[in-house]
């Protein structure tokens, strides 16, 4: 009983004074802040590492590469960002001449010629601080120094200097350090030439001048050029790795993957994962202005109404660790954080779903003036298979016909409206929306899977079953043993919460009378399963890296396999003709007959289902009334430079909507 009574009275007191009630600082509610917040730190802000979506939403803001997409623009379009024009791009022959219109199969290289913009200087950092004869302060950091310091602001000196072509050529330089471990080391050792002599004269990034460098690449690569929208890409001061590697820092967290050092829109202030990460207004922030042009919609949704004004907008952006969905909902329905997802928890109170299967705001979000976004990722979710496996793998007719009947037999419609609260779209081949390639109604519909009525309807089940049946497991009996086929299911689910996902798809299963075993195990040892290829089904994800359909066929490609040859094609698929196509496409430029190398290439995965195709997941994001310039972006990692707050405004709801009880 006495603690019922205290914790009323502790509601009483909250509740008694909108101070309380308020989780930031008084001198914070007028200034222009934006609250977002993380669940777990970042565990890489070193762009030779980082690649990870969580990571990503740091350094996009601080690290500048040569490119950018633009803001509005759709399709996807690459801009300049820290370069002063798009690269010029020049092709050789294998002597080493200059090419003019030459056919693809006569380019030996590709040199992508970088200007760099002129004035434009890192953030303030300790790493450029100097004294009066032009030494630097702290690169040479006694014990007795290092010993006094315990966080970064405990340098009191910090200075800075220009951005040149060298800083850019020295990044490339750390992606071929085989110390650093980047994730795209051996991709780009495909990509650039002598990318292993990263130390020696004909390395294939080249500083020209101190405004300008060049990157050279094995034959003509089209994709290559979306490589340098990414914070791999992106200028690293020699200066970082001289101040970082001195001993004694690192044991700190006085390091590159705690405290980026670039020369984008914002710097990070403060980095506690325990708490919270600020992101402060670079004050060395060179000019960059609003888009001022975009989609046909965008100037009647307010979108342009900051054309050619200065960026960033917010001075402040304060990432508070929020480890669960609950409080965080609540705060952000208080006007306390200025953007929400929609928990599965709470997407009753947010959304409604209306007769024609579209979705909208409930009234209680519409009379907050809370706004809704929603957006296709590009992403692909799916079920693999091992094709090096003796019973799902292979390229046998039974082995194929098993796995199309099991592809129409896992009903992902089903799986979006029970675990997805509806926020996926069904997959019909290995291209989201927004790829070039895609292809909307009949003409892209998975037809081994699904029936056109009008839209894609999933075949019964009959027809699995007949499948089935001719891949010799008729009611799903496997003739060896007398007794249901038995397949094995390995994955991390591990937790109670994960149980229901595990039953359904043991369900799924059933409906052929196939028995299915979920293996689960830690992430290091499926990591071991996949290199090894013992697993057997097991479920994966994909997010681009860049808008192009080669991001996605290449997790198929067979010289990508992951057991022969370490790469992404964690499924071992191996088709002789998929792969020319493949090899004919990824060099192409979009055109009518890349469009039918695609189809091609589509209709063969859909036949021989390597993957069961599951979903493309489905972003839906709030916003309160007083947040401007919020318009999805899939591929950009800098948005919020271009975001504005009305702080006038939410401090006016906040105090409506927190007045006290009395």
């Amino acid at each position: 009983m006495k603690l019922k009574i205290l914790a009323i009275c502790t509601i009483l007191l909250f509740a008694c004074d909108s101070k309380l009630n308020n989780p930031y600082s008084d001198d914070a509610t007028t200034q222009s802040i934006l609250y977002e917040s993380f669940s777990e730190r970042p565990k890489h802000l070193d762009p030779v590492a980082a690649y990870s979506s969580n990571e990503f939403a740091i350094i996009g803001q601080v690290y500048e590469p040569p490119l950018q997409y633009h803001y509005l623009k759709r399709p996807y379009e690459l801009t300049p960002l820290s370069a002063e024009k798009m690269p010029t791009v020049c092709y050789f022959n294998e002597k080493g001449d200059v090419l003019t219109n030459p056919k693809d199969n006569e380019i030996a290289f590709t040199d992508y010629i970088i200007d760099i913009k002129q004035n434009v200087n890192f953030q303030p950092h300790p790493a450029f601080a100097k004294d009066f004869s032009a030494n630097y302060v702290y690169h040479a950091l006694s014990n007795e120094q290092i010993s006094a310091v315990n966080k970064i602001s405990d340098f009191q000196k910090t200075g800075t200097r220009e951005l040149t072509a060298d800083d850019y050529v020295y990044q490339i330089k750390r992606l071929a350090n085989p110390k650093l471990q980047s994730p795209i080391a051996e991709m780009m050792k495909n990509y650039i030439v002598n990318f292993e002599k990263f130390n020696e004269a004909d390395f294939g990034a080249q500083v020209i001048n101190r405004y300008q460098y060049k990157i050279r690449i094995h034959g003509k690569s089209p994709q290559f050029i979306f490589w340098l929208a990414m914070p791999f890409f992106a200028p690293m001061p020699w200066e970082a790795d001289a101040f970082y590697g001195q001993t004694g820092l690192r044991e700190k967290n006085i390091t590159l993957d705690w405290f980026p050092i670039g020369t984008g829109a914002y710097f990070l202030a403060e980095n506690n994962p325990n708490r919270r990460m600020i992101l402060l207004k670079n004050p060395n922030f060179h000019v960059e202005k609003y888009p001022s042009e975009g989609e046909i919609d965008d100037a009647k949704n307010g979108l342009l109404k900051d054309s050619g004004k200065a960026l960033p907008f917010i001075d402040k952006v304060v990432f508070m660790l929020e480890k669960e969905t609950i409080p965080y909902w609540t705060k952000f329905l208080q006007g306390y954080y200025d953007l929400s997802g929609i928990s599965s928890d709470s997407f009753d109170q947010a959304v409604q779903f209306t007769g024609s299967g579209g979705v909208a705001l409930t009234p209680s979000m519409l009379e907050k003036g809370i706004q809704l976004q929603t957006s296709v990722t590009l992403s692909d979710y799916y079920l693999a298979f091992n094709m090096l496996d003796s019973t799902v793998g292979g390229s046998s007719e039974s082995a194929r016909k098993l796995r199309q009947a099991l592809s129409i037999a896992i009903d992902y419609e089903e799986y979006i409206s029970i675990f997805m609260n509806g926020r996926g779209v069904p997959a019909q081949g290995i291209l989201p929306e927004g790829i070039y390639g895609y292809t909307e109604g009949e003409a892209g519909v998975n037809s081994e899977v699904y029936d056109w009525e009008g839209k894609p309807k999933r075949k019964a089940i009959a027809v699995a079953q007949k499948l089935l049946a001719e891949a010799g497991y008729e009611n799903g009996i496997d003739p060896k043993t007398k007794e249901p086929l038995i397949l094995y299911f390995d994955t991390t689910s591990t937790s109670t919460d994960d149980r229901p996902r595990m039953n359904w798809y043991r369900k799924q299963f059933e409906k052929l009378g196939i028995k299915l075993i979920v293996r689960a195990t830690d992430y290091n040892r499926f990591q071991e399963k996949l290199r090894t290829g013992n697993a057997q089904i097991f479920f994966f994800g994909w997010n681009a890296d860049y808008p192009d359909p080669e991001n996605f066929f290449f997790l198929l490609y067979g010289a990508h396999s992951k057991v022969k040859f370490s790469g992404e094609n964690s499924s071992n698929y191996e088709n002789a003709e998929f792969d020319h196509l493949f090899e004919q496409m990824r060099s192409m430029d979009n055109s009518s007959e890349r469009y039918k190398i695609i189809q091609k290439m589509q209709h063969i995965l859909q036949h021989d289902a390597p993957w069961i195709f599951g979903f493309h997941p489905k972003n839906f994001a709030l916003y309160h009334q007083w947040f401007h310039n919020l318009k999805p972006n899939l591929m950009a990692n800098n948005n919020l430079k271009y975001l504005r707050l009305d702080t006038k405004k939410r401090e006016e709801l906040r105090e409506k909507w927190n007045r006290p009880f009395h």
